[in-house]
């Protein structure tokens, strides 16, 4: 645990620079930005020179005190003199450097742009691409919210980080060396003065860092379960309203909510001192300069121009340093949201055996001696093994929690079976040496809470096939007993099933997505208890149809033995072992739990 623990600080460390490589191409952007960065420093640096030289050389009498080749430039205008009667060519200097600072911000802030945003959209696309390929275990061990909101609000707190917080750095450490380099040069010991305030905030902000970090992570999470709370209630708003759960879901709402609104009125606190410190400082550190500054100027250590400079380099140093704890504290809050990133960006995707096989998908299904458990309890299936005939229809029966879709789920390799667990082979071939891609599209799944995208029942039904046309798609409906349903609805085809199909009935759903299995036309076809909401009429019309009109291997799972009693073969399932194995005729011969589900649903 110990070492889990020192391997994640050591991520969140390191996290934030391991966003590199995502600046791929972009760095130009980064590198000109930072470029001109130094420019537009430089060049606001040089307003307050203009100024010193202007007061203590051109007004008053102080010997120039500038490089050779612009006292040599200005001493063939005429010198002293020359710049007294044009004195606006002190005033157009001091707009040439803020034009200059002002068109290189410009090109900073365009650059880093371009260089932010197209460095977020990597990241989206990534997060969103790695997602795709986790494992079915990992999805169902985190919340969807906390998902939802690692890969916006964190994605977003990194792209404020980069646009917006960068560049202070930069502009900070800049300010910081300039302005003590040029004030040094000026005068030494009102420079110590200043220098002297630096480490002190530079001290309370890293204090401020760690404890801002620690407040922030909570936060985060708490917003997390607040995000996957919400993501739940409106999910499951057909069974909040059908239970009457409004007022209970709205108090376990509130109470999260108020946690978090808590945890952050308390960041916002800390938040609060730590720029509140950061603006005391800077105005003590501008306090003694004025008053020391003013004294130095009384007795000669420092003329009026080069007082006036060094109080406009205090003042463009101050802010900097004030801004130090609000960036750290970003900077804080940034390494936490990076941490979050990877840790889904660190997670193992499914992976293909090495050389993997893509067989023809029409032979016989063999499960050999497949024992499966989800976690440390106890195992769901125990020892099971049974043979599926290429082309067959077979059926499987057993009791809720008796192992029934966890056969389909390792068929699909949603979960992978352990080495030394038993094998499950098609057409001789272990799936687990078949390229997962080719293994999965050769599998068609129906279950029993289907889920439908947001599109209309044409796009419903035709989605993952190549085919689209109408025609093509009404067929496939006919199978399914959904095409006068949908011919029924204003817009027919049309017409959209909203969120989840949650405009149309259970049947309905099961329905349309059976016939959007169908249309795919895969050599395997599962049905898992997915004709449970359709009356039993409607139920054999749709056995008979695909009896008639489908080839391939059926699997049929279901609680009414109506539904298996044609297949080929029937499996009884019990406590996660084979219980029975045989054809309907066969079975209810037999004194055992087929029997008797017969005859309770027969009475």
């Amino acid at each position: 645990m110990k070492k889990e623990v020192q391997k994640k600080n050591s991520t969140k460390k390191s996290s934030i620079l391991r966003f590199f490589p995502f600046t791929k191409g972009l760095r130009k952007n980064f590198l000109l930005a930072m470029l001109t960065v130094v420019i537009s420093a430089a060049a606001n640096y040089m307003t307050p020179q203009v100024i010193r030289v202007t007061v203590d050389s051109v007004i008053n009498n102080e010997p120039f005190s500038l490089p050779d080749f612009v006292l040599g430039w200005l001493n063939s205008l005429g010198g002293r003199e020359f710049l007294r009667q044009h004195i606006l060519v002190c005033a157009a200097a001091a707009l040439l450097f803020a034009v200059i600072a002002g068109l290189s911000d410009f090109a900073s802030r365009t650059n880093l742009a371009a260089g932010c945003e197209g460095t977020v959209e990597r990241i989206r696309s990534r997060l969103f691409g790695h997602i795709q390929r986790l494992p079915y275990a990992w999805h169902n061990s985190h919340q969807t919210g906390d998902i939802i909101q690692r890969c916006t609000q964190d994605v977003e707190l990194i792209r404020r980080f980069v646009n917006e917080q960068l560049m202070t750095v930069i502009r900070t450490v800049l300010a910081i060396a300039i302005s003590l380099t040029l004030m040094f040069l000026m005068n030494v010991q009102l420079s110590l003065l200043v220098l002297a305030f630096i480490p002190v905030v530079l001290g309370y902000s890293l204090i401020f860092f760690v404890i801002v970090g620690k407040k922030f992570d909570q936060a985060d999470q708490t917003e997390g379960q607040l995000t996957a709370l919400v993501q739940e209630n409106l999910t499951g708003v057909r069974v909040v309203r059908a239970f009457g759960r409004e007022r209970f879901e709205i108090d376990r709402f509130n109470k999260k909510n108020q946690e978090f609104a808590d945890l952050w009125s308390h960041l916002g606190k800390i938040l609060g001192v730590d720029w509140g410190l950061g603006e005391l400082f800077a105005g003590l550190q501008a306090l003694v300069v004025m008053v020391v500054g003013v004294f130095f100027v009384e007795n000669g250590s420092i003329t009026e121009g080069e007082f006036l400079a060094f109080t406009a380099y205090n003042s463009m140093l101050a802010w900097p340093v004030a801004q130090l704890g609000r960036v750290l504290s970003e900077l804080s809050k940034t390494s936490i949201s990076a941490t979050r990133l990877f840790d889904i960006l660190d997670a193992q995707e499914e992976q293909d055996c090495p050389a993997p096989q893509t067989p023809p998908l029409d032979g016989d299904l063999v499960f050999d001696h497949v024992s499966f458990s989800y976690g440390e309890g106890s195992g769901v299936l125990e020892d099971v093994s049974f043979t599926i005939k290429a082309g067959s229809t077979f059926g499987i029966l057993g009791s809720t929690g008796s192992g029934k879709s966890t056969l389909m789920v390792l068929l699909d390799r949603l979960y992978e079976l352990p080495e030394g667990q038993g094998t499950i082979s098609i057409g001789g071939v272990d799936i687990r040496k078949i390229k997962l891609e080719h293994l999965r599209r050769g599998i068609g799944m129906v279950l029993q809470e289907p889920f439908l995208f947001s599109k209309t029942f044409r796009e419903s039904i035709a989605d993952g096939s190549s085919r689209q046309d109408l025609e093509t798609v009404r067929r496939y409906a006919r199978m399914a007993v959904i095409d006068d349903a949908i011919e029924g609805f204003a817009q027919g085809y049309d017409t959209p099933i909203g969120e989840r199909g949650v405009t149309i009935s259970g049947g309905q759903k099961q329905r349309v997505a059976i016939a959007r299995m169908l249309m795919q036309d895969t050599p395997i076809k599962i049905f898992d208890d997915s004709l449970s909401a359709v009356d039993m009429e409607t139920d054999q019309k749709i056995r008979q149809s695909i009896k008639e009109n489908v080839h391939g291997t059926t699997i049929l799972i279901a609680h009414r033995i109506t539904t298996l009693m044609n297949a080929d073969q029937i499996l009884v399932l019990d406590r996660g072992r084979v219980a029975q194995l045989g054809t309907h005729q066969e079975l209810v011969a037999q004194d055992g739990i087929y029997k008797r589900i017969y005859e309770m649903q027969k009475s």
